[in-house]
């Protein structure tokens, strides 16, 4: 079982962008009501203004990060009372997703509006999670084979939120191509984050179940 030291030091960011559902557009987040009707015609608003289809490249980038804050969440409840450090420690990746999110949601033309660490993904914020991978591969070693999820209830939410955060990426890849979108760090933050997710499960097993079905390590 984690000790917790190994989930430390990712530095919390002060962020927003806007919900799936939530009218919470423009730089300072204006919510007034939950629903605006304005969306009725299949578009919505992006941060720092702009209205673009539901199922465009940036909804679907942003709304699978919003679906990761909130498989984060079902992890961090299920560590509480088992990793406090751990839970503490995905609550602020659930806040550095509404950074990606902000960033996912602008418009390209709004790029040059967007604040590093606030709306926008720096390299700051990818080199901690490649740290906390280092260290649990440090003090647990890496599995040699294919590893079965849910070995238990907190390793199979971490594994949950990783797949989710794998698609946050892959629509992430998709919406910066297609809008010509360079030197963003939404993409190699998504990675590393379902990298150390990845290792943050296996962190908290006892043992591996391997694919092959030869017993744990």
């Amino acid at each position: 079982m984690a000790t917790g030291r190994e989930h430390t030091d990712i530095p919390t960011p002060r962020a927003a962008f806007p919900i799936a559902g939530v009218s919470a557009i423009g730089p300072n987040l204006g919510v007034v009501k939950i629903y605006t009707k304005k969306g009725d015609d299949g578009s919505t608003g992006l941060f720092y203004g702009g209205r673009v289809a539901k199922d465009d490249t940036g909804p679907e980038a942003y709304g699978t990060t919003d679906e990761a804050v909130a498989a984060l969440g079902v992890a961090r409840v299920l560590a509480t009372d088992i990793d406090s450090d751990l839970a503490a420690l995905l609550l602020d990746l659930q806040r550095q997703l509404f950074v990606v999110g902000a960033e996912l949601a602008t418009a390209p033309a709004n790029r040059h509006k967007l604040e590093p660490g606030v709306s926008l993904v720096t390299a700051a914020m990818v080199t901690p999670l490649e740290e906390a991978i280092d260290r649990i591969e440090a003090e647990r070693g890496m599995p040699t084979e294919f590893v079965v999820p849910g070995q238990n209830a907190l390793a199979a939410a971490l594994d949950v939120a990783r797949t989710v955060v794998r698609r946050a990426e892959r629509r992430s890849v998709t919406h910066t191509a297609a809008h010509g979108i360079e030197g963003s760090f939404v993409v190699p933050y998504l990675n590393r984050l379902a990298d150390y997710l990845w290792m943050a499960a296996r962190s908290v097993e006892t043992r591996w179940e391997t694919s092959r079905g030869e017993g744990g390590a």
